[in-house]
């Protein structure tokens, strides 16, 4: 009568078994009516595993990922609000005025895109497009995996950049604007290092808090939001609309692909104008959000670029198993939004190798299909021509006479 242990029909998300189930299409995103009719008569005593879970089976699997993005998301915003680590020195002016470092005296600029809107823009339109995608998709679990994964690249990334800022940081390009050096005239230099042009902070005349951002400018913080969700985006893109499949796309696939990039582009481009970061934050910052993109999409999906399998989302504590054939009988094979070439059918797309793991033999739809009609034929049940050398199907060629355009080979 507890909480946790009310019946229902979906299968326990931290369940150990083995993953099985019912192919069938779902009616609709929340779906958790189980159709026991369907899995007696392909002799399955389980439910389909995507299935929407009671709130307390999916609280249990995922509490400990609430707890660690709250503790992650405090930890960063501690180190986001702490002053610089480092004391940075830094050149002003030659003996004769002129700067040693004209790059780091841009104004001080408006951001055009301000940090908060750089977040999130990288947290709401992928989320918008993973709701979006459930039209066809109609899967809790797939947009659950989508969102929580986004959550892991967003919160790991950000966290990893500040402790970067912190500890290493750099010299925005506005940071003499902002630090104001009050330096001694008349050539009475106060600094030190070769002829005494470096100084520290302690020459600023400027705003505390405006000097202390002006320290931490490597890693940026806008390329790194931006690409670590756009980036996760494009990946959930590329899975389920299939655009680098075994089928030839439409063109607009190829366009919804890439925008989420070019998203993530004009938002650290834009840092380049508003004088908030050098080249090479922008591209340290996108290098980090990648990354951490990457990594999440993996945790939560079956594969990154196998086109197979990169749209199957993972479940807790029950493991995928990969291998050629139809999709294993997880209710997941209709999660894409594509419906071309078969993709979202019981036996569309999951037949046959990807690129670079095709084994020696024919497996494919086509393979499949001869298999049956042998299997059909008379004299099959003596193994004839069952299997080819080394696991290669092997097809007699025999001539077919009578045909109005003469002789054809079978």
């Amino acid at each position: 009568m507890g909480f946790f242990n009310r019946r229902s029909a979906p299968i326990d998300a931290n369940n150990t078994t083995a993953a099985t189930g019912t192919h069938r299409e779902k009616p609709s995103i929340f779906s958790r009516r189980h159709h026991a009719t369907e899995g007696a008569a392909i002799g399955v005593g389980a439910h389909s595993w995507n299935t929407r879970p009671t709130f307390g089976q999916w609280f249990k699997a995922t509490v400990l990922d609430i707890v660690s993005m709250a503790i992650m998301g405090a930890i960063g915003l501690g180190v986001y609000m702490a002053k610089p680590a480092p004391s940075r020195s830094f050149p002003v002016d030659f003996v004769h005025g002129e700067i040693v470092y004209p790059d780091f005296a841009y104004p001080m600029r408006n951001e055009i895109v301000p940090i908060w809107a750089a977040a999130l823009l990288a947290a709401l339109v992928p989320i918008a497009v993973f709701l979006i995608c459930q039209i066809r998709v109609r899967s809790f679990w797939d947009v659950n995996n989508a969102t929580i994964g986004l959550l892991y690249s967003l919160i790991c990334a950000a966290v990893f950049q500040v402790f970067i800022k912190w500890l290493i940081g750099g010299l925005r390009p506005h940071f003499l604007a902002v630090c104001k050096p009050a330096i001694p005239l008349e050539g009475i230099q106060t600094g030190n290092g070769f002829r005494q042009i470096m100084y520290d902070r302690s020459i600023c005349t400027g705003d505390e808090k405006e000097i202390n951002d002006s320290l931490e400018s490597m890693p940026s913080g806008h390329s790194t939001a931006a690409f670590a969700g756009f980036v996760f985006l494009y990946l959930y893109l590329n899975a389920k609309l299939k655009v680098f499949s075994n089928y030839h796309p439409a063109m607009w696939k190829l366009v919804a692909l890439y925008a989420p990039l070019l998203g993530a582009c004009l938002i650290g481009g834009a840092l380049t104008i508003d004088e908030y970061h050098n080249w090479y934050d922008i591209l340290a910052g996108a290098v980090i959000g990648t990354i951490f993109a990457f990594s999440s999409y993996r945790m939560v999906y079956a594969s990154i670029w196998d086109f197979r399998f990169n749209h199957i989302p993972l479940l807790r504590h029950t493991p995928f198993i990969y291998g050629a054939g139809p999709s294993t009988f997880d209710g997941f094979h209709s999660a894409t939004f594509t419906r071309k070439a078969g993709w979202g059918t019981h036996d569309g797309g999951a037949w046959g190798g990807a690129p670079f793991d095709a084994a020696n033999s024919s497996r494919g739809t086509m393979a499949q299909a001869v298999g049956a009609a042998r299997a059909a034929a008379p004299g099959s049940a003596n193994g004839h021509h069952a299997n080819g050398h080394h696991g290669r199907d092997s097809i007699e060629r025999r001539p077919i006479h009578g045909s109005r355009y003469g002789e054809h080979m079978v």
